[in-house]
């Protein structure tokens, strides 16, 4: 009965010993508990705080001293996402400078020498096409139209005299065969009257070539009486005036520098285009119908559109470039004939 007791206290204290704590892993879990506890906390914060910040950055503002200041309620604004869609742009494979031309231009002349009397245009004028620019001296060509006017009346008046004559013959060839069926004209003078009739009809033709001649010598003569007033052959505008009343002008220079060879330089302003030198190693990247980005030099925040015309079949040596004729496709009064002009070759779209 003592041994049973005794056991069983035994056992008691065994149990006892093994729920109780070892004194060093009690000291270990003491030390650390308390910093993971902080780091744990530290972290919560520090997303707490993040949180919170984001969500009102748009409610502040800064003033002039530097400190956040909270807009009124009433003046939030709820921010929505907005989609943005950019204009697409292809990439430019050759940039290069160049200047626009004038495809259609011209100095305007006469077809004649003369002193020029009065000019109706200043630079910078519109003139439409056909409208007068300039006249010249017309009084020896005004009396030449009048001296082929006369020669023409003149040969119409020989050939009346002519038709009168024809019939007069034919008159008197009547009358002679008539005489001569009844023996009283000889064979001699029936001769006579018709050679009479061959000469009065040969007459008659050259009277007629004559007037034919006098009809084109009055046309040649209104034709250089009206060369006489300069007219403009195309629509455009005058950037150039060349002569003054009292000069004397020529198709063709006389020299001493006393003759001028044109009344004014015209220029089509609807034929301007761009003309580049394009260096021959990159004239692989240019292909007619390309489009292109131009810019003139006086207005590089402006951008024209613009398309390749034609690649010139032909290189020049000395510089060893090759010549692009570049269409402008927005027609702007801001471009002007002999501005720099860069432009930039775009890749093709296909």
């Amino acid at each position: 009965m003592r041994m049973n007791t005794s056991k069983t206290s035994k056992e008691r204290s065994d149990l006892l010993k093994g729920l109780q704590i070892d004194s060093s892993d009690r000291e270990h879990r003491r030390s650390s508990f308390p910093f993971k506890s902080i780091a744990a906390v530290i972290f919560v914060v520090g997303i707490v705080l993040v949180g919170f910040f984001h969500s009102n950055a748009g409610e502040l503002t800064v003033a002039e001293g530097g400190h956040p200041i909270a807009h009124a309620a009433e003046t939030q604004i709820e921010r929505q996402p907005v989609a943005v869609e950019f204009p697409v742009r292809n990439s430019s494979v050759l940039d290069a400078t160049g200047y626009v031309t004038a495809r259609r231009q011209a100095t305007v002349s006469s077809r004649i020498t003369g002193k020029v009397v009065q000019v109706f245009i200043e630079e910078g004028d519109e003139v439409d096409k056909g409208q007068l620019l300039a006249r010249l001296d017309n009084g020896l060509l005004e009396a030449q139209y009048r001296l082929s006017k006369a020669q023409l009346e003149a040969a119409k008046a020989g050939l009346l005299e002519s038709e009168v004559q024809s019939h007069e013959a034919q008159l008197n060839l009547s009358r002679t065969k008539q005489l001569s069926e009844r023996s009283l004209a000889s064979r001699a003078e029936l001769d006579k009257v018709l050679l009479n009739m061959d000469a009065i009809g040969a007459r008659t033709i050259r009277v007629t070539r004559e007037i034919e001649v006098a009809v084109q010598t009055v046309q040649l003569h209104k034709r250089l009486l009206a060369e006489a007033e300069i007219r403009a052959p195309f629509a455009g505008v005058v950037i150039d005036k060349s002569a003054q009343p009292g000069e004397i002008v020529s198709p063709m220079s006389a020299g001493g520098g006393f003759t001028r060879t044109g009344i004014c330089t015209l220029v089509d302003m609807a034929s301007l285009e761009i003309e580049v030198d394009v260096n021959e190693s990159n004239i692989n990247r240019v292909f007619p119908g390309q489009k292109v980005s131009a810019k003139l030099n006086s207005d590089p925040e402006r951008e024209f559109v613009a398309q390749v015309v034609t690649i010139i079949p032909t290189a020049d040596r000395n510089r060893a470039t090759v010549k692009v004729r570049i269409k402008i496709m927005d027609n702007n009064r801001s471009m002007l004939p002999d501005m720099g002009v860069r432009v930039s070759f775009l890749e093709n779209e296909g």
